[in-house]
């Protein structure tokens, strides 16, 4: 026994490198992933006339679709996608505005483009998130020598913020906010001026009224925010994930046993932390809560320990976007929130959020990996980068 121990750490850590708290809490949210989406989709099945095997096959094979795209971004070092994010940046303003004009309704909602080659959508909303999170991480790093220096280093880094969200926000309003929020963190941390984030917010209140009034969710937005807000009637949506959670109650009605999967419109998408509730109770929801938060620390705390700034801002962003996602998704099924539509990272069914979901962790775990990995030199360009903690302290 010992030995096969021995041999199985000698495996993880030759090939499951970074921080192990995040492989692991990856690997728990994995398996409950593949457990819940198969209970959930058994009546889309019976709807569609389809095999519910065929739905288990298919989702497992995004899931490890997507281990394998955050096993693969970990073995690369972090600092290579500074170059690949900003090429990535300018593919996505192209893939937006087409989304916009020509995207394919998924779901009551066109944010998804279709490809035909492979017959399967790709919503380009995902990529252009994680493009801008890490193109504004690369620029804040290299501009925090002049921080306060408009033109220089507050400029691109605004006009970015403001391009990509207005164009996200044009089909999917939740998603916009949430990546404007995680810009203004970002900005935060990297020690950008209060009065330059306040002009971003400005900024970013000009382009969300822009994409409100182009777009085409306003009068969906509008109606979920007014029945929200009003209470005068509950959605249905949000009223039968409120009664999955009561049935779960402490300890949960057992794996498959739920009954609203029936009744809910998207059990296995946005409504999929009611199922989890309803089957493994409020215990099996609060610790998918302390897994996403375990998570959104080890990922932050790569601010104080990364060595360069860019790794500790790329990390911070990446963790905070993830598991804000995630805290909003469970607000809106516990009714703390108006209906989104946003999935729960590495749990609710889809292959595009499954697949960037892993690369973004993937680079968290570059970036963790980085720390103790003594091989990953400076390169020259960083080698008069300063820490984010050491700055603090110098200042």
């Amino acid at each position: 026994m010992t030995t096969t121990m021995t041999k199985v750490k000698a495996w993880t850590d030759k090939h499951l490198q970074g921080d192990p708290i995040i492989w692991a809490v990856v690997f728990a949210l994995s398996i409950l992933s593949i457990l819940v989406v198969y209970s959930a989709t058994g009546t889309l099945a019976f709807k569609r006339m389809s095999n519910p095997e065929s739905y288990l096959i298919k989702h497992t094979f995004l899931v490890f679709l997507g281990l394998t795209a955050m096993w693969v971004a970990h073995k690369v070092d972090y600092r290579y996608y500074s170059r690949i994010s900003r090429i990535a940046l300018w593919v996505s303003v192209p893939l937006l505005i087409y989304t916009f004009t020509s995207g394919v309704n998924l779901n009551d909602a066109s944010r998804w483009i279709y490809l035909p080659f492979i017959k399967a959508s790709f919503q380009p909303s995902d990529l252009a998130s994680l493009a801008l999170i890490t193109s504004l991480a690369s620029m804040l790093s290299k501009k925090q020598q002049n921080i306060g220096d408009f033109k220089a280093a507050l400029i691109p880094m605004l006009i970015w913020c403001g391009v990509i969200c207005g164009l996200i926000g044009l089909t999917n309003v939740s998603s916009a906010i949430l990546l404007f929020m995680t810009c203004m963190v970002l900005m935060f941390i990297g020690r950008i001026p209060l009065k330059y984030l306040a002009m971003l917010a400005f900024i970013g209140l000009l382009a969300g009224s822009v994409a409100l009034t182009v777009g085409v969710r306003w009068k969906t937005v509008k109606s979920r925010v007014e029945s929200f807000i009003g209470q005068k009637e509950t959605p249905d949506q949000a009223l039968h994930g409120f009664i999955a959670i009561v049935n779960g109650n402490i300890t949960g009605r057992g794996p498959g046993q739920s009954l609203q999967r029936n009744i809910l419109p998207h059990p296995y998408s946005d409504f999929v932390y009611a199922i989890i509730i309803e089957e493994y109770g409020m215990i099996g929801g609060v610790i998918v809560l302390i897994l996403y938060l375990i998570l959104l620390y080890r990922g932050m705390r790569a601010v104080y320990h990364s060595e360069h700034a860019y790794g500790g801002l790329l990390s911070a962003g990446l963790s905070f976007a993830l598991v804000i996602q995630a805290v909003v998704n469970m607000g809106v099924v516990v009714g703390l929130g108006p209906i989104t539509g946003l999935p729960l990272p590495m749990i609710s069914m889809g292959g595009t959020s499954l697949l960037f979901t892993g690369l973004s962790l993937g680079i968290i775990l570059s970036v963790s990996r980085g720390e103790v990995d003594n091989s990953w030199k400076a390169t020259g360009s960083e080698k008069g980068t300063r820490s984010l903690k050491n700055m603090a302290k110098a200042a």
